[in-house]
Order: structure tokens, then C-alpha cells, then sequence
């Protein structure tokens, strides 16, 4: 009878501990769930502002180069603008050279799209700009479409240990159409003269995309590409809206493979 009731304890025993194990377990995976939910709704708004602020940062980057290559190093002011003049020599009218105008925005908004889509791709052999744009980047990642790192130590709001911590990795998509313009600001220059300053303006749509997170952004630059000094009586009203903005030039984003 001893050995009968010494078995049943230990059999008690161990279903007792076995229940406990499985409560203790189960306990642990909730407690890990609602910390990991918990912290990723206070981390990712942080996490993104970071992923948000490198993405436009190359982008800003890719734009100006595109510009200043595809707009400044081939356009002077002198080919921008159509100046009529009346029998007097006085300036009736400044107006856009539109077709020049479309002509080198186009060429601009594609190269912009195809490098931010060969970054996208992780293709750095086919990116225009990759000896000057790309070399503060990691190449490694670069290659895996992945623009930037950011660590879960900026949680922290500590410089000390903003790099601490696991990695997340920040990737970027285009989406939607990419739209630009010209624009022109026309001020006073000394006397009887006017300094027009011409200015494009690109717009582009991203998708940043971090873990089980993405945000949809919109990124703007505005980009001086020329100056022009118009000598003589300037007319109050420039043909075509050169005071306000060019025919904006519209190009779709390429359909993903």
C-alpha cells in the first residue's frame, strides 16, 4: 500500500509541475506579445521619422544632381526666355522657351526616376551619379535595396546611444507620377533693370518601407538653374505667367516588372 500511495504522489507530482510549466509558459509568450505590440506602436513613428529623413535626403540628392547635369551645365538664362520688344526697343513681354523647357524637364524627371528606381533595385553599375552620390552609403547594402540603417538605439533620444542596438533596414519605392515645372521670381535690379531668377520644381512620390511598416511621402525641391538681368522698362505683366509657373511637365512612374 506504501508503494501505491508513494507512486500516486509522484505522478501528482509531476502533473503538477507540468501544469505549472505550461501556465508559466504560456504566461511569458503574452507578456512577449503585448511588450512586443506595445513597443513596436511607440517605436515605429520614431524609427520612421529617421527612415522619412534619409529618404528624402538622398532623393534631394538624386534631384539636384539630375538637374544640374540634364538643366544647368546645358541651359543659360539667355535660352529660357523669349523677349518681345516693340518698335522702340522697350520690352513688351518675357515669356518661357516652353518647347526647351519640356524638352530638358522631361529629360530631368526620367533620369531622376530611373536612378531612384536602380536604387530601389539595388542596380549601383546602372545608377548616373553613383561615383558622387553613393559614397557615403553602405555599397552592401545599397545592392540588397536597402538605402539606410537605422538603430533602435535612437529610441533613446541619446546621442550616446543613438548607435546601439539592432538595425532595422529602410528601403524606398517609388509610386505615382513624377511632376515638374519651372517658376520664376522677377525682382528689382538697380535702376529701371529687373534680375529674374529661374527656379524647377520636382515632385516626387516614395513609399518608405521599414519591417511591417511603410509610410507614403511626398518629396518637393525647388532648384535655382538660372539668373537673367533685363535692362530697360520691364513690363508689369510677363506673356504666359513667367511671374508664376511654366506648363507643369508630367511623366509616369514605370510599371513594376
Amino acid at each position: 500500500m506504501g508503494r501505491i500511495r508513494l507512486k500516486r504522489k509522484i505522478h501528482l507530482g509531476t502533473m503538477n509541475r507540468f501544469t505549472i510549466f505550461i501556465v508559466s509558459f504560456v504566461l511569458i509568450i503574452i507578456c512577449i506579445i503585448i511588450g512586443f505590440k506595445y513597443i513596436n506602436k511607440k517605436a515605429s513613428p520614431i524609427i520612421m521619422n529617421y527612415a522619412e529623413m534619409e529618404a528624402k535626403k538622398l532623393s534631394s540628392i538624386v534631384i539636384n544632381k539630375a538637374i544640374s547635369k540634364h538643366i544647368t551645365e546645358k541651359v543659360s538664362g539667355e535660352d529660357l526666355f523669349e523677349i518681345t520688344k516693340d518698335s522702340n526697343g522697350e520690352i513688351r513681354a518675357i515669356d518661357f522657351n516652353t518647347t526647351l523647357i519640356n524638352k530638358f524637364l522631361t529629360e530631368t524627371t526620367n533620369s531622376v526616376q530611373m536612378n531612384l528606381r536602380n536604387i530601389e533595385k539595388g542596380d549601383l553599375e546602372a545608377i548616373e551619379f553613383s561615383d558622387s552620390v553613393l559614397t557615403t552609403y553602405d555599397k552592401e547594402d545599397l545592392e540588397k535595396g536597402i538605402i539606410y540603417e537605422v538603430t533602435t538605439g535612437v529610441l533613446f533620444g541619446n546621442p550616446l546611444l543613438a548607435n546601439l542596438g539592432p538595425k532595422v533596414p529602410v528601403k524606398i519605392s517609388l509610386i505615382g507620377d513624377a511632376t515638374s515645372n519651372v517658376s520664376a521670381e522677377v525682382k528689382d535690379y538697380g535702376i529701371n533693370s529687373a534680375l529674374i531668377q529661374v527656379y524647377v520644381n520636382l515632385k516626387i512620390n516614395e513609399r518608405v518601407i521599414l519591417p511591417f511598416y511603410d509610410k507614403d511621402i511626398e518629396i518637393k525641391t525647388k532648384a535655382p538653374v538660372a539668373l537673367k538681368v533685363i535692362t530697360g522698362t520691364v513690363p508689369k505683366y510677363y506673356s504666359n505667367g513667367l511671374s508664376q509657373d511654366s506648363p507643369s511637365v508630367v511623366v509616369p512612374t514605370e510599371e513594376k516588372e
